[in-house]
């Protein structure tokens, strides 16, 4: 069946999402667990991940079927990446680095079909769960639930926040710490007066242009911080650092 996108739904009802960073451990099992947590997504991240497309797609299909959207970050701004992770299950896009409002806008339009983008439209009976709806349902639903974010990483795309927000069609961003941190000229130093005054720019910026604020970070107590300031759209670790953590916890335990 066609599914809703809950995340993308909530988002507009200004409702906190949380999620986490997959990155690492190429099995479909990791979705169920995360799905199993409480969290609401997860974000894919085949910039700097090893997945490939069949793995995405496997993934992909096992967070849905358990209740966490998959997110895929794509690794560059390119057509190819983004329709493929969408018609291979990927509930939203990601789009990383970016810093032109026209590459974001023609970025944009990749994830809609026409008349809102461009999107090819090749999706067939197994992309649907097999439900008998047509073409047109098909367009209309992939719009309105297909979740575009859209990452400010850098000093110069902090500069043109607005213009960047401006772009239609954007329903979140997710804040890079740590390629902000080293563009303001304080690698890994997340909690810098700079990196607070500079996040805090953006998701004045978000609000202004009703997009959801969000940020990724590594730590639990950064991220309360910034889920106190308003964060909507916060993540908080990842798949491999969750089982280091628990498993250094149990070790720990066992020989103490």
């Amino acid at each position: 069946m066609m599914h809703i996108n809950p995340v993308k739904h909530a988002l507009q009802e200004g409702k906190l999402q949380a999620g986490c960073s997959f990155g690492q451990l190429r099995s479909p099992e990791v979705a169920r667990i995360l799905a199993a947590a409480g969290f609401h997504w997860s974000y894919i991240d085949s910039e700097h991940g090893p997945f490939d497309l069949e793995t995405l797609a496997d993934i992909c299909r096992a967070a849905v079927t358990a209740g966490l959207m998959p997110i895929v970050r794509v690794a560059d701004l390119q057509y190819s990446l983004v329709a493929r992770a969408l018609d291979n299950g990927a509930q939203g896009i990601i789009f990383p680095r970016v810093e032109d409002p026209e590459i974001l806008r023609r970025a944009v339009s990749w994830t809609r079909f026409p008349p809102k983008g461009i999107r090819g439209f090749g999706l067939t009976p197994t992309h649907v769960g097999y439900e008998k709806v047509t073409i047109p349902q098909i367009i209309e639903h992939q719009n309105a639930n297909t979740l575009v974010v859209l990452q400010i990483e850098t000093k110069l795309a902090v500069e043109r926040r607005d213009e960047l927000l401006s772009v239609p069609g954007i329903d979140a961003i997710m804040i890079g710490p740590a390629d902000l941190s080293i563009s303001l000229g304080v690698p890994g130093e997340f909690d810098h007066p700079k990196m607070i005054e500079t996040i805090e720019l953006v998701k004045e910026s978000c609000l202004k242009h009703g997009v959801a604020p969000g940020i990724h970070l590594r730590a639990i107590g950064l991220a309360k911080f910034w889920k106190e300031r308003g964060m909507k759209f916060l993540s908080c670790g990842a798949e491999t650092g969750f089982m280091l953590e628990s498993a250094s916890a149990t070790a720990a335990a066992l020989r103490a």
